[in-house]
Order: structure tokens, then sequence, then C-alpha cells
């Protein structure tokens, strides 16, 4: 990978967001990379917004990411995926996992949900990725954000094996498999509508 990439990925506390930026950062120094890491997690515990700066390159010379400069942004719901839409690049890639979250706001009724989310992400050119109910059908609702990196993965020039091995590495041992599935599952997802 001669050009340093920056990959965003957002999403809410408890969807495994750090999760998935570990994988990401893993797999990338398997394949030989420089990896860069920035994580801010707000209230992630009480449901707050997660967003996870990810920089790779042969030589990352900073983490930090301005607006407009991230080449990928891999959003773990639609309001956060609209959310932080003004930092992708032009020409970037933007992958979405299909479902949205109430906020606490929107749940007591102080505030509403941004109006046609899929109509406006899917304008900007995102990939809409079922990611959720990927995962429930391969019996672990828990994997959606591996579903998620491995439709990353297939944008990423980078080997299977080294994906896979940061998977087996950082995963709980009782849940490698299914999260191996979960991988593959998003990156033949995303073969296959390309296909």
């Amino acid at each position: 990978m001669e050009q340093t990439k920056t990959v965003l990925l957002c999403g809410v506390g408890g969807q495994g967001t750090i999760l998935a930026a570990d994988l990401l950062a893993f797999g990338c120094m398997e394949a030989g990379l420089d990896v860069k890491v920035s994580e801010i997690h707000g209230m992630a515990q009480r449901g707050g917004a997660v967003t996870t700066v990810v920089r790779i390159g042969e030589a990352v010379q900073s983490m930090v990411s301005d607006p407009g400069c991230a080449d990928i942004i891999v959003a773990f719901e639609t309001t956060e995926a609209l959310r932080n839409l003004p930092q992708l690049a032009q020409g970037g890639a933007l992958i979405v996992n299909d479902e949205a979250i109430k906020p606490l706001p929107v749940l007591i009724g102080a505030a509403s949900m941004p109006a046609d989310a899929r109509g406006q992400l899917s304008r900007a050119g995102a990939l809409l990725v079922p990611a959720d109910a990927i995962a429930r059908g391969l019996g672990n609702a828990k994997c959606a954000n591996v579903v998620l990196v491995g439709a990353l993965t297939a944008r990423l020039d980078i080997p299977a094996e080294a994906w896979e091995r940061a998977v087996a590495a950082r995963v709980p041992a009782h849940t490698v498999e299914a999260n191996l599935a979960a991988l593959r599952a998003g990156r033949d997802l995303v073969a296959n509508q390309e296909a």
C-alpha cells in the first residue's frame, strides 16, 4: 500500500467499534504495514458515540484525520454514518450497517431521528450492509461488527489470510469460528455486489 489510507469507524457504545478497529489495525500489521490509531469513546458505555481513526500505510506520520480526509468510513448504524459524513474524502467509500439505533433523547421524545437516513446515505454512495441480519443468520448476533470488518477488508489490498490471523489472535478463543464466518460473509457480500 503505497499511499497512507485513513479509515474512520463510527458507532455507539456496545456495537463493537473498538474491537473492529483493533482487528483492522492488527490485520494491517499482519500484512507488514505501519498503523496509527486514535479513539474517541465519549459516553460509550451509555450508548454514546464511539469514533476511531485508523491510518495505515508504509510509513504513517500522524493519526490525525481532518474533515474530508477519510478514505473509508465504516459506520455501525445509520445516524452515526450521517453525523460523520463530512469526514469522508471526495471519492471515498462509505460502508454502513443498515441499522438505526435510537439514542436516549429520541426515546424520551426530546429529539427525532434524521429523516430518510437510508435515502441520504444511498445518495452519498453508501454500501448498506445488513450486518445484524447476516450475523444472526450465522448464529451469533454479536458478530455484526466483524461482518462490517469483512466488508471493509474487501476494499483493502491485503491478503485474506492476514485478516483471518488477526481475528484468530484478537477475539476470545470460543468465538474464533463464528467471527471468521462473519469476516468471510462481509467480504463475500462486497465481492458479490462488485462482481
